[in-house]
This record gives structure tokens, sequence and C-alpha cells, in this order.
């Protein structure tokens, strides 16, 4: 599709918005493929600057390295490289392989979680699901400071959320075998009561209200526990869409943060030009994650704008006509349309799993593939 010319017509004072990411990984065992509960030393053996920028995670089998606030790709790919080595150094360090991949692809046998207070809560809260095999997912981070306006971007991501999630979907493995679903992180993820599509807010205030009633009623321990697939960070003055896996590559993982940055700059400009965001009902935002989670790119979306199921492809294409004036703004767009391209050429994390396995039979040549994926620069 020949996207249409962009523009650079900037509104308002939003300028070239800055954009962070964090991303989650599992630590296996080089032999078995298990998760390996070695957080721990893990993080006690990161070198330099990474070692400020990992965060402990819900499992001893993840680690979690978050990037400083970027103002371009280069700089954000820069760092994420470095943070990829420095955490795939470590893990070799503490006997475990760094795989990013969305799900635990075999068996997690430890599963009690960090000794911390509110860990600790968490499982005491709720039971069993927060026992569930380990899951990773890469978030992106855009700057926003204006509360008010972040929720109303966060209405009208709504529509495009599920687009996110199909282009991360890299977790079609769990306990051993095909789920079926490009990203069964996804569905592992639902059974928590605070995670799932972004309701729609009116302002900043009925966001905050309604906050504040589902902590009251026992649903969330705290503001922090609001897992929405896109908010306003509880921690900084950002966007957080929080959709997809973990992506399997750097390359992966740039391409989703600048396809968020660009939507959040478009959505925004539209915000304030009162253009409103669409009122799609709840139950249809759901049943398209779910379709998202279960086809990935390789079948069908559903069109929250106009309604139906359509190829995945054509709703990227959408996304990209939407985004492009963005995207040439922010000067990406020609990294991003290369990079899309090989997308479409090689497929999802998902679909590369699923062609390894089918050429091997071995589940372990599918992490000995994604860990050299996560490893590559």
């Amino acid at each position: 599709m020949a996207y249409r010319a962009a523009t650079v017509d900037a509104a308002a004072d939003l300028g070239m918005l800055t954009l962070g990411v964090e991303e989650e990984f599992l630590l296996l065992d080089p032999v078995s493929g298990g998760n390996l509960p070695v957080a721990d030393e893990v993080r006690a053996a990161l070198r330099g600057p990474a070692r400020d920028q990992t965060r402990q995670e819900f499992r001893h089998s993840m680690v979690e390295m978050v990037t400083p606030v970027c103002a371009d790709l280069d700089d954000l790919r820069t760092h994420l490289v470095a943070l990829r080595r420095s955490a795939v150094d470590a893990a070799a360090r503490a006997g475990a392989r760094l795989v990013a991949v969305g799900a635990t692809p075999m068996a997690e046998p430890h599963r009690t979680v960090p000794d911390e207070p509110r860990y600790h809560a968490m499982s005491r809260r709720y039971g069993p699901v927060a026992h569930d095999p380990a899951v990773c997912g890469c978030h992106v981070h855009v700057g926003l400071p204006d509360r008010e306006l972040a929720v109303q971007v966060c209405n009208h991501l709504r529509v495009w959320l599920p687009v996110v999630q199909a282009i991360t979907a890299n977790s079609p493995l769990h306990d051993g075998y095909d789920t079926g679903h490009a990203s069964w992180r996804s569905m592992q993820l639902e059974r928590w009561p605070s995670i799932g599509p972004t309701p729609y807010f009116d302002s900043v205030a009925d966001y905050d209200r309604t906050v504040d009633e589902l902590i009251a009623a026992g649903i969330m321990l705290d503001a922090a526990m609001v897992y929405w697939y896109a908010r306003p960070s509880s921690a900084y003055p950002t966007v957080e869409v929080r959709v997809g896996d973990v992506c399997p590559t750097v390359d992966d993982a740039v391409l989703v943060a600048a396809l968020v940055r660009s939507l959040v700059a478009v959505l925004a400009e539209d915000v304030r030009a009162g253009v409103p965001a669409p009122r799609v009902r709840d139950c249809l935002v759901a049943a398209a994650h779910w379709r998202a989670a279960h086809d990935g790119l390789d079948g069908d979306l559903i069109d929250l704008r106009a309604g139906g199921a359509r190829p995945a492809w054509d709703l990227v294409d959408d996304l990209m006509a939407t985004v492009a004036p963005a995207l040439l703004r922010h000067g990406d767009l020609g990294y991003v349309l290369a990079q899309l391209a090989r997308l479409r050429r090689d497929g999802t994390g998902a679909a590369r799993q699923r062609r390894v396995l089918d050429d091997t039979g071995d589940l372990r040549a599918v992490i000995d593939d994604l860990a050299a994926q996560t490893a590559a620069a």
C-alpha cells in the first residue's frame, strides 16, 4: 500500500515526544529449556549502567531492563542493544540463557514470589493466579505530562491497540506445546482482574475516581496495579502502552516503540482538535484483543472503527496511513517502512517460532533460535 503523503504540521506545543521501553525476559536452563529461578544472581551480576536500569520482577525466572528517556529511535536502539548485551552476559554468569519470549515455553517448577511484602500481599489476595508461569511483556512509554490529555489519548488508543498486540505476538508455546494462540501471554494474563482493555473515561477525574473505587473494592492493592493495556503511568509523566509481548529482536522492539509514539502523537492532536474518541462497546474491544492474541498477523483482526473482521495486514496498512505524518515528523518513517517490510516477509515472533518448530520438531531448537534473536544486535 502506498501510504498517504505526510506533512510536517505539528499541532500546538506537542513537539517531539520522548519515549522509553521496558523489556521483560525469561531466564531459561541452557539444557532443559525450563525456567531457572536465578533472577537475583543475574541482577547482581549486571555491570555498569545496566545495574541501575533493571527492576525486580514478580518471578524468580524473570529480569526486566528499562531504558532511560530517549529522544529518537537511534538513541533508543543503542540503549536496548546495550541492555540486552549486559543482561545476556549476566545471565550466562548465572548459568542461564536470556530469552525474549512472551510466555514460559516449557515449564517453571519454581513459582514462589520474591520475598517482598507487596508480592506476598498479591499472593495472598489473588491465590493461584499469582503463581502462574512467568510471562514477559514490552511496555512503551511516551512522554505526555498532561494527565487529562493522557486519559483522552488512551480513549482514542482503544481501537488501535489490538493491531499493536498482533504485531508483537511472540508466545505461541506453553508447557511444551503449541497453544493455537499467537500470544498465549495475553490469554494467561486475562485471569488477573486489573488487566485488559482500557475502559473509556470521560476525564482524568473519572479515571482517578474509578481507580479509587477498584482499590476500595479489593480488585487492586493500589494504583500501581492498574495494568490496563494503556494508562497514564503511575510512576512517570507518560502514556504507557503495555499490550505487547516482549519482542524477539531489538528491531522488533524499536518498530513497536516507533508505532506507539506516532499513535500517541497523532491521537493527542486529535484530542486537541476536538475529535471525539470512538465509543466502542467493551465486549467488542475485548473480542478484538482475543482475536489479535489468537491470530497475530496471520489471520484476521476486528476493525473496531467500522466493525467486522478484515485481513490483519489491511489494518496494519490503515495504522500506517494514520501515523505516517507523525513518523515523518519524528524522522522515523523510512525505518518503520523497512521494518514492516521485514515483518511482512519473516512474520511475527510467533510465526518465526512455529516455523522453527515445524522444521525441527524440537522445542529446544525454538529456544535456541529465540536466544540468538534476543542477543543479536
